[in-house]
This record gives C-alpha cells, structure tokens and sequence, in this order.
C-alpha cells in the first residue's frame, strides 16, 4: 500500500543515510587526526591509560634533561680531580727530585708554590650552575642528581636520585678571598714547603702525606667515573623507555591510516547510494498522480 501521508521507504532511507553520516563523520576525525580515540568519549579506558601514560612520560622526559644537568655537574667535577691528580704527581716529582742532596731546595719550592696555586685555581674554577664539588665544608650535605621517575604499584610517584658525598671527596673544605685553597683531600699537600735547611725525613715526611692524598684522590675520581657510568646507563635505559612508552600508547590510542582509508572510500560510496535511495523513495509519491490522470 502507498501513503501519501508517510513515506516509509523514504524514512528507512533516510535513517540509513543518517548513520551512514555519523559513520563518516567518525572516520573522517579519525584520518585527519590520526587517533581512534582522541577523547573520554572515545574509549574511556584507553583514554585514560593513554593520558597518564603521557604524563608519566613528560615527566621521565623531564628527568632526563635534569640528568643531563646533572652529568655536566660530574663531568665537571672529574675534570678538576682529573687535572688536580696530574698536578700532585707533579709536585710528587718535585719532592722526589729534593730528596736528592745536591738539587737546590728553594728553587724546587718555587715551583711547589707554583703547583700548589694551581691546585687552588682548579679546586675554585670547578663550578657548574653555581654548584662547585671540589671544594665543599665537612659537614656539607650531599648532592644529588636527579636520574629517573618512577610510579609505583599503588599509583604514587617519586623522583630517583643519585647521591655523592662532596664532603668526603672535596679537594678542598674552603678558598679563602686570596684564592689559597685549605682543608679537605689537598690539605696536607698545600702545606709541603722545603728549603735549603729541609732534612730527608722531612722531605720523606711530605712524600707520604702526598702520595696520602693521592690514593683519597684516586678513591673520589672513582666515585666520580662510578656516577657518570651511572648517569649514562639512566640515560640510554630513560630514552629506551620513553619510546616504549610512546609505542604502547600509540597502540592504544592511534589510527589504523589503511584500515581507516578502506573504511572512508567504502563509507563514501555508501553514502553515495544512500543519497540516490533515499532520491528514489521520495520521486515514489509524485508517481501516484499518473494514477488520476485520464
């Protein structure tokens, strides 16, 4: 039976071609924004492991730049304990050289005091973002480097630290106004002093105290050279996990461009055809008036 008053054919057409749209239009979103779920709406549940999980990466990204801080400040302080090592082997030298009987002992000393400034220059030189390791009080808190960031089980987060004892490893407690460096790890080196009237023993005195020196030296680059190992595997494992991160969220979260071009070409002509049908449908009321025609 055909009605005049309701088109069935044309509404069933029209519903058709209503969710056809709807359809398109999602598909449409989808391939210019390249995500299947760019909002709650979407997906809850990927959306919201998908904002977290970008969180906690900006975060992580944030603690590698704060570990790049933090290696310029190592990198800093090995390279004065790298340098202030080569100058105490120096005046190790000198003194090995005193305590030959025939040297002249107060032009060996010139160069002591030569040696011994430097040590001051290198200890005060060693600052990074106003913070020098190598010369630090004894009771001195200890510095740490940012290196990673982590959420736990329960959901809570905290930031990881590296730790490095400057108290223990200073080369010197304090530089005074004139740049004369005392205390800490060079104390007893900045305190060699020789002359013609200096004895064997004393000479043998201030060998120990050196080669003393030396050997907590060796034991604070290693501390050093331990930490940057450190630091660079946190950062190499920090950029590994941050792409993990962004792969899983993608998996989550991103677009299959060639399924959802296959979908837009079939969506299209759908539509296409949905138009035509519902066109059809509605010209199927204007045939009945060739019914009432002579």
């Amino acid at each position: 039976m055909t009605s005049i008053n309701h088109n069935t054919a044309a509404t069933s057409a029209l519903q058709t071609l209503r969710s056809i749209n709807t359809s398109l239009e999602d598909t449409q979103a989808r391939v210019s924004s390249g995500y299947k779920v760019s909002e709650a709406a979407d997906n809850v549940a990927y959306w919201s492991i998908s904002t977290t999980m970008n969180s906690d990466n900006k975060a992580l990204g944030a603690a590698t730049d704060a570990l790049g801080v933090g290696a310029a400040k190592v990198d800093t302080g090995y390279a004065a304990m790298e340098s202030a090592i080569d100058v105490v082997n120096e005046i190790k030298a000198k003194l090995v050289t005193a305590s030959e009987t025939s040297t002249d002992k107060d032009q060996i000393q010139l160069e002591v005091t030569k040696l011994q400034e430097q040590l001051s220059a290198i200890a005060q030189g060693a600052s990074f973002s106003g913070e020098n390791w190598m010369v630090a009080a004894d009771d001195a808190s200890v510095q740490t480097v940012v290196d990673g960031f982590v959420r736990n089980d329960d959901g809570t987060v905290k930031v990881t630290t590296a730790e490095y004892n400057v108290a223990s490893y200073a080369l010197f407690s304090d530089v005074s106004d004139d740049g004369v460096g005392s205390g800490g790890i060079l104390d007893e080196v900045m305190g060699v002093s020789i002359s013609s009237a200096s004895t064997a023993d004393e000479i043998a005195g201030f060998l120990d105290n050196v080669e003393s020196a030396m050997s907590e030296m060796t034991i604070a680059g290693a501390a050093l050279g331990a930490l940057t190992t450190r630091i660079d595997l946190q950062s190499d494992y920090g950029s590994k996990l941050s792409d993990a991160i962004e792969e899983g969220v993608s998996r989550l979260v991103d677009a299959d461009m060639e399924e959802e071009s296959a979908k837009l070409s079939a969506l299209q002509t759908q539509q296409q055809l949905a138009i035509q049908s519902l066109s059809i449908a509605n010209s199927s009321s204007q045939n009945i008036m060739s019914l009432f025609q002579n």
